[in-house]
């Protein structure tokens, strides 16, 4: 008895030495340093230069020029990089990659792929955004019943690696969905990725059932192209006043100008796509401060897309005609005081990673005539506000999580080689790639 006394003894006073010493090393590398040559102030859209960020945990408690460093400090030295808020991609589709000559490739997703699979290629799509500086996604449907919810979790709580996910559950949608020349017989199969909206009622109890599947966003689809049904303008109010009821959002699919007008009118926050909007559309939605996001195709992506899919007309002319239009539509946006808000839209396996693909959409904002400076405040600072989150991350400030990237190279005048330069990405805390 008196040994086993003594030796439980022994054991607590092991314990709590242990545990002692313990807590001192972690309260010595919980606080974090990290030098910034450059930082993006996404907030004013200015550089910054010779910053410190002190980052406790997870969150930053200080940024400044004058932040004393003690000494043994944890210090990452990004003294010869610019620092940045991590960017964020506003619409994304984990759970889907269409292969580009493939007619129907909505039949792989709904009738052999299934649930488990399509997450665990989500997990792997997801890491390749996080990798490639995306710290946070917007995913906007075509994720089966709530999958990104599943996936959001399993990132939330450590399980696979990828960024924080803002999900919106199955697009609500018309008759139809998006799945163009399906029999009528076979129609049931799309009830798991779609939400069907057939009335008033079934709208409003739409936005119930997606609260309470766990959904940070409503995405509806003012016009289901390429099937010719569409929501009504009463479906749309009762889909956006039940949104606001619970906090949420809502953000509507819309390629042609009517959709987007009868969308706005309808009382939506965002546009996704906006192909086709009248200057008085944008003038109508920098009234009511409706976002728009531009999901346009850089020249690089349209050059690998007509390789995949062998076009044989006109690369040049065809290309110069669809970025014209991309940069029309978007320099009048931003006339109009539309303000924009970063999504790559990327579902298409354009043999690459699909991070590395979905910061394509950068470069085709560049290339539409936005300024570097300005691309990057629209996929970061004002992304996180029109999530509401701009106190939470999208900038480098004070009680923001430490979500933060750094890039080699010059942002402002080199843009198209830098961001894709990326040397450290930093996500609530915790450090995912460092490269010298």
């Amino acid at each position: 008895m008196n040994r086993q006394l003594n030796f439980i003894l022994i054991l607590c006073y092991f314990i709590l030495n242990t545990g002692s010493t313990f807590a001192q090393t972690n309260k010595n590398n919980n606080t974090t340093f990290i030098k910034a040559g450059k930082l993006f102030d996404s907030e004013n859209g200015k550089i910054l230069s010779d910053y410190i960020v002190k980052i406790e945990r997870n969150r930053i408690t200080e940024v400044g020029k004058n932040i004393s460093i003690p000494a043994g400090a944890n210090i990452i030295d990004l003294s010869d990089f610019t620092v940045m808020p991590g960017l964020i991609d506003g619409h994304t589709h984990l759970m889907t990659l269409d292969n580009l000559n493939d007619d129907q490739p909505m039949a792989g997703k709904l009738l052999f792929e299934g649930d488990a699979l399509r997450v665990l290629r989500g997990s792997k799509r997801a890491k390749s955004w996080l990798e490639t500086g995306f710290t946070t996604v917007r995913d906007l449907g075509d994720s089966g019943p709530f999958l990104d919810v599943a996936l959001k979790r399993a990132i939330n709580e450590g399980t696979v690696v990828g960024p924080r996910m803002f999900v919106s559950g199955p697009i609500i949608i018309s008759e139809g969905g998006q799945v163009a020349g399906l029999m009528n017989k076979y129609r049931t199969v799309i009830s798991d990725e779609y939400t069907i909206v057939r009335s008033v009622d079934d709208a409003i109890n739409s936005v119930r059932v997606h609260v309470n599947n766990g959904a940070d966003i409503i995405k509806i689809c003012a016009n289901n192209s390429p099937n010719n049904t569409s929501l009504t303008i009463d479906e749309m109010k009762a889909i956006v006043k039940m949104a606001h009821r619970y906090g949420k959002k809502v953000t509507a699919h819309a390629t042609t100008n009517l959709a987007v007008w009868e969308a706005v009118t309808a009382g939506v926050d965002g546009i996704e796509h906006g192909y086709q909007i009248s200057d008085t559309t944008l003038v109508l939605m920098a009234k009511k401060a409706v976002v728009l996001v531009p999901t346009d195709i850089s020249e690089p992506l349209f050059h690998k897309l007509y390789d995949i899919i062998d076009f044989k007309w006109d690369r040049e002319k065809n290309m110069k005609r669809a970025k014209g239009r991309y940069k029309d539509r978007l320099q009048r946006a931003i006339k109009a005081g539309v303000t924009i808000v970063t999504g790559s839209d990327n579902y298409l396996d354009l043999e690459m990673p699909q991070g590395e693909a979905a910061k394509n959409i950068l470069i085709a904002y560049e290339e539409e005539g936005m300024k570097p400076l300005d691309i990057l405040k629209s996929s970061t600072y004002l992304s996180a506000k029109f999530m509401g989150k701009e106190n939470e991350f999208g900038v480098l400030k004070e009680g923001t999580f430490a979500d933060i990237i750094a890039v080699k190279g010059d942002i402002e005048k080199d843009f198209s080689n830098a961001i894709y330069d990326v040397v450290f990405v930093m996500k609530n805390g915790k450090v995912y790639v460092e490269k010298e």
